[in-house]
């Protein structure tokens, strides 16, 4: 296993250690376990939009049948960007 030596603040050393000493851990067990759930949840941010939001695609009805090949609801469409 390989060391890291880091800096942080008073505080955060007080609550690591008093967390260490109620969980029975050490604090660098502790850290070690955060970096793990934090990178984790990093490594799933890197999805795309679209994964993570096609559970969603068609599960909204507008009500209009044609809305995507009707040319009269693209009327206006973009004019407030002149």
């Amino acid at each position: 296993m390989t060391s890291l030596t880091i800096k942080i603040p008073t505080e955060l050393k007080t609550r690591l250690e008093i967390e260490a000493r109620f969980s029975g851990k050490s604090c660098s067990a502790i850290v070690r376990d955060s970096l793990e759930k934090r990178l984790k949840r990093k490594k799933k941010s890197t999805m795309s939009l679209y994964e993570r939001t096609k559970h969603l695609c068609g599960s909204c009805n507008s009500g209009v049948p044609d809305l995507a090949t009707n040319p009269k609801y693209m009327k206006g469409f973009g004019e407030w960007r002149k």
